[in-house]
């Protein structure tokens, strides 16, 4: 038995020389993951749109899939009215949609499989119509993903019309939030991007708390060919630390090129 497991680690050190194993895995992933979006990108727009549909819906359907399997599935323990129960139109939605959202994994893939394979089939067309993606582009899929949503799971009123177009407003606000919230969170302040280098050299000289001294005095990084020692002073910059700034920026081979032209 040893010597069987002795053999196949010999083997997997062979496949894998010098390599993570799983880090090979992860590099094939990736290179299969480019390979595909390289060939889709060549494919016309139907057969785009219909491939990006179809692999969106599959992963909303796991997705839901798993959900319905964690959650208790309570739309049996439910009361069904017989047919000849007088309820009012209201009443009847809204047990539908307590059935609807509370189904097992079968009805929860369904659900969610609709409504991320409408989201990324929309999204991939307007991707390719407008040639950019943005707040416009993704509120539009996420509208119709609401409005697929809403009709394919049965929520709301009696009136599929008008719970599709409210279920669809509500997804687009709160898609268009999402989006302005995560660009607001990916872009740096314009004032960080006005001091990159100076926190870079802060850091390297581990003087990294004295850049908020920097940005009190609105020390840019335009103004560190300029910097003097009274400068450093003026912002409450101590001896010491003044000294080791003043000499990185001497021995700075491009910041003493912009120092030295006329």
């Amino acid at each position: 038995m040893e010597q069987q497991q002795g053999k196949q680690g010999v083997m997997v050190a062979k496949l894998f020389p010098n390599q993570d194993p799983i880090k090979f895995v992860q590099f094939k992933f990736k290179e299969l993951e480019d390979g595909f979006k390289s060939w889709l990108s060549k494919q016309s727009l139907p057969v785009e749109a219909a491939v990006v549909t179809a692999t969106g819906g599959a992963q909303g359907a796991a997705i839901g899939a798993v959900m319905g399997t964690l959650t208790p599935d309570i739309s049996s323990s439910m009361p069904t009215p017989p047919p000849q129960a007088s309820l009012n139109p209201q009443a009847m939605a809204s047990l539908k949609q307590a059935q609807a959202l509370a189904g097992g994994p079968l009805i929860q893939a369904r659900n969610f499989a609709v409504m991320t394979g409408t989201n990324a089939g929309i999204a991939c067309i307007m991707k390719r119509l407008r040639g950019k993606e943005d707040v416009q582009s993704s509120m539009v899929a996420a509208f119709g993903s609401g409005a697929m949503f809403s009709l394919v799971s049965g929520m709301g009123g009696p009136n599929l019309a008008t719970n599709a177009i409210t279920s669809g407003l509500f997804f687009a606000l709160v898609q268009g939030g999402l989006f302005k919230l995560g660009e607001k969170l990916s872009k740096p302040p314009v004032e960080d991007l006005c001091y990159a280098r100076t926190r870079s050299m802060l850091n390297n000289l581990g003087l990294q708390n004295y850049e908020k001294n920097f940005k009190k005095g609105l020390l840019t990084d335009n103004t560190l060919p300029l910097l003097t020692d009274s400068a450093l002073r003026d912002v409450r910059i101590p001896p010491g630390p003044r000294l080791l700034i003043l000499d990185h920026l001497r021995r700075d081979p491009e910041l003493r090129e912009k120092t030295c032209k006329p």
